[in-house]
């Protein structure tokens, strides 16, 4: 495929984008700034500005282009393209900025007749990370049919991406799949952050004790490009177990008495819940924590 990725020099996007080339895919990444990886395009792009997006959408993505007969079309689009939390610039360019390039980029491929369409949501959009103050879900484990009322700028701007692609979609038909995302980890942050969650599982309340491999956020982007007719869909994004070692009991008790309960869940469990993804994309997590600290690891005998 021929993907237009929007946001592939950031934390996520440079680790996906890479990937989905390695998988044969023709990769344009739409940044302010390169990723200069080899096997990725790069392309400066404002996806606040309508024109500029339009324009880079509808464009050759390579010198190597010009020799093809006629120029090719993008097949998908990959949106990762965000501020990526609060407290980065005031609230209301946090805000302008995510919706108004998630709308430009959605009109832009849509109204370019492209069909296969994967963005970047959060798992802000419960309420619970950025929350003034302690929030806690309505139940466990948390899943794509919680409500979402968020107080925080970025967390309403997912909120409205979300509503903005299912408007779409539902204007175009169009397969567009929404990844709500929780906290992005890579590979070596196992060794420099984990030791403290695993002291401290209070500093991972925010998080709902969860977390995605960026290894394993790269197989969910690939299993949304293969998967085609779910229309408009939101998916939890996280890996199978959580990023603390105490049990779902002990979590339970500690941090979430008194809350609904919704179904029996395993030893070490996410209570962000990814059954969705798991049998609607067949998206099956390979990594975790354990495999890196494994003497840190609490299993039942």
């Amino acid at each position: 495929m021929r993907i237009f990725f929007t946001g592939g020099s950031g934390k996520a996007g440079r680790h996906v984008a890479p990937y989905l080339a390695d998988q044969g895919h023709h990769v344009t990444n739409a940044d302010l700034v390169p990723l200069d990886h080899p096997g990725v395009a790069d392309l400066r792009v404002d996806l606040t500005d309508a024109g500029e997006t339009y324009s880079a959408l509808a464009g050759l993505a390579t010198m190597a282009e010009l020799e093809l007969a006629q120029q090719p079309a993008y097949d998908a689009v990959v949106h990762f393209a965000a501020l990526p939390r609060i407290l980065l610039a005031p609230d209301s360019t946090t805000y302008a900025t995510n919706v108004l390039s998630t709308y430009h980029v959605l009109e832009a491929a849509t109204r370019l007749g492209i069909r296969k369409i994967v963005f970047a949501s959060s798992e802000t959009t419960y309420g619970i990370c950025f929350a003034q103050g302690e929030r806690r879900p309505e139940y466990v484990p948390v899943d794509e049919d919680h409500p979402t009322v968020p107080e925080d700028a970025y967390a309403m701007s997912k909120v409205a991406g979300e509503v903005t692609a299912r408007s779409f979609q539902a204007r175009t038909g169009a397969d567009i799949y929404g990844l709500r995302i929780n906290n992005v980890i890579e590979p070596h942050e196992y060794a420099e952050l984990f030791p403290a969650f695993l002291d401290d599982p209070s500093l991972r309340r925010r998080n709902v004790f969860a977390y995605i491999d960026t290894r394993d956020l790269a197989q969910i982007t690939q299993r949304c490009l293969e998967t085609d007719g779910l229309g408009y869909e939101v998916f939890n994004v996280a890996n199978a177990d959580m990023s603390v070692a105490a049990s779902t009991q002990e979590i339970r008790e500690r941090f979430y008495d008194g809350v609904e309960v919704r179904r029996e869940m395993g030893h070490d469990e996410t209570f962000y819940c990814i059954d969705k993804a798991r049998e609607l994309l067949g998206y099956a997590p390979q990594h975790s924590w354990r495999d890196v600290l494994p003497h840190r690891a609490a299993r039942p005998s």
